[in-house]
């Protein structure tokens, strides 16, 4: 990412609010704010040329221009202005607490925030919660002192509620929009997370990954999406489907943002042992490398990806020769293992288990007027069809109600160490047999219409890392037409720092991205 002139930026500065408008993609202020990074603004407010307060305002004025068509951020954070003042006057006294400090960030709308926001997760069933404190990237968040902006819609219960859900929509705030096309899908469950970075509505948004939730969006929405390692950011204080797949982690407009966002929200919490295991993988002094693919050997995974639509295939090969010209040895025949079939019988009964004992965890450990388990749940939606099922049911709700949630059966303990076993061993076999550092494919195919799902043909890479709790990175890649492009660097568990440097290499030698236009239509 080519760094942001200071001259300029003091000059958008000028305008407080306006520096974030107009929101017209040949605009000047709006192309210049695409590409500006988190130590631009940094040293921008260091230099007295622009305070957290001047840029919090301009991205609540973005958001109030922008977000009656995308629907993409549920509520503001009344608090928001306070925080940035607050974090002006510790600037002034030299107390700067992180490279995030005053930096606004959006929180998808399923992390906990004890404050006057809600937390429902896309449920009205929820608005009557009330958590008794902030998730733990939350805390780690307001520590470094950036600014919670607000939170960000998604695909209601992150898109655990129904076979024929429709990415990207909640009772609570309807339908998130894809900026490039509006028609088009945002793909989910992370869809507001992923819309508002893309349409800078905030600096960087947390979104939340099951299978696929942070991948998707943010390869649909041209933006960077860090889906890590099992853990290396805390699941605590986020409404669960499992924790055995539940993954926070940055959306961002380039690598940079997303890698500094990462540093601070990782870290070991004693109330989600897995964060303790994988604390080590990001280090707190990670540097970016541009020369980071240089000598490393990445698999290139075409199979179930290649001959599906030949725009999406152009900007891969692009991608090839990219990451040649960095001096990577690309290595042919990496593709791993379709487990959509083989892990389905072990898989889906196991997350069946799982969703019911952590929901109900959640659910009953939750202060507030909100139902108290699942089969509460299913009740309010019953009666409030209206709001809650105007499109589609809930049939996986009332699917895993009938699991025992037993997550010392033995059963359950078989199907999901053969599902965890079979992920794992798809990736760890490429990457052993063919010696490589990474691999690399298309994190999806340019998005679907809204109303339709996407082509069935396209064997999504994000099955294999989240089941194996593996790190999944999606870096823009280009353009089919309108329609962005994204292709994913995917490697061994807790290689997450590695993927990151060379996402970063990649990126800063392609300059893909490019600032939505909010089409009517593609």
């Amino acid at each position: 990412m080519r760094t942001t002139s200071l001259k300029r930026l003091s000059v958008a500065a000028l305008s407080a609010a306006g520096l974030l408008l107009p929101a017209a993609a040949d605009a000047s202020p709006a192309r210049f704010l695409d590409q500006t990074t988190i130590p631009d603004l940094q040293r921008a407010m260091d230099r007295k040329q622009l305070t957290s307060e001047q840029l919090t305002r301009g991205y609540l004025r973005r958001i109030e221009e922008l977000n009656p068509k995308l629907h993409a951020v549920v509520q503001t954070n009344p608090d928001a202005l306070a925080a940035a003042k607050e974090s002006d006057a510790r600037r002034r006294t030299h107390s700067s607490r992180s490279a995030l400090e005053g930096i606004p960030v959006l929180l998808k709308e399923n992390t906990d925030t004890a404050d006057r926001q809600t937390t429902t997760a896309g449920s009205t069933a929820m608005l009557g919660s009330r958590p008794a404190k902030d998730a733990f990237l939350v805390q780690r968040l307001r520590a470094a002192g950036a600014i919670v902006l607000g939170k960000a819609n998604l695909s209601e219960w992150s898109n655990f509620r129904s076979g024929g859900q429709i990415p990207g929509w909640s009772g609570v705030a309807g339908q998130t929009r894809n900026p490039y096309a509006l028609d088009r899908s945002p793909c989910g469950s992370s869809s507001g997370s992923a819309v508002a970075a893309a349409a800078g509505l905030a600096t960087v948004a947390i979104g939340t990954e099951t299978d696929g939730s942070i991948v998707c969006p943010a390869a649909a929405t041209s933006t960077v999406g860090v889906k890590t390692s099992l853990g290396v950011v805390s699941r605590s204080g986020v409404v669960p489907i499992t924790t055995q797949h539940d993954t926070p982690g940055p959306i961002a407009r380039n690598v940079t943002d997303a890698a500094l966002t990462l540093a601070v929200i990782t870290g070991a919490d004693s109330a989600d042992p897995a964060s303790v295991a994988a604390a080590p993988a990001i280090p707190k002094d990670l540097r970016l490398d541009r020369n980071a693919l240089r000598g490393k050997r990445i698999g290139i995974w075409r199979k179930g990806h290649t001959g599906i639509d030949q725009q999406a295939d152009r900007v891969f090969e692009s991608t090839v020769h990219t990451l040649r010209s960095l001096g990577a040895t690309v290595v042919e025949g990496a593709d791993v293992e379709d487990i959509s079939w083989s892990v389905k019988p072990d898989l889906f009964p196991a997350l069946l288990t799982e969703f019911k004992h952590d929901l109900n965890a959640y659910l009953s450990a939750t202060p507030g007027n909100h139902p108290r388990n699942l089969s509460e749940l299913i009740a309010y939606n019953d009666q409030h069809r209206d709001a809650e099922m105007p499109l589609f049911d809930q049939s996986l709700l009332i699917e895993a109600n009938k699991a025992d949630g037993n997550l010392t059966d033995q059963t359950y303990r078989r199907q999901r160490a053969a599902a965890t076993g079979i992920a794992q061993r798809s990736i760890d076999d490429v990457l052993a047999s063919k010696s490589l550092d990474a691999i690399i494919t298309l994190s999806g195919l340019p998005a679907s219409p809204l109303d339709r799902p996407g082509d069935p043909k396209f064997l999504s890479s994000t099955r294999n890392t989240s089941v194996a709790g593996y790190p999944n990175i999606t870096v823009p890649a280009g353009f089919a037409g309108p329609l962005p492009v994204g292709v994913s660097f995917l490697g061994a568990k807790y290689h997450d720092a590695q993927l990151l440097n060379f996402a970063y290499a990649y990126e800063q030698a392609s300059h893909a991205r490019q600032a939505p236009r909010y089409l009517p239509a593609a």
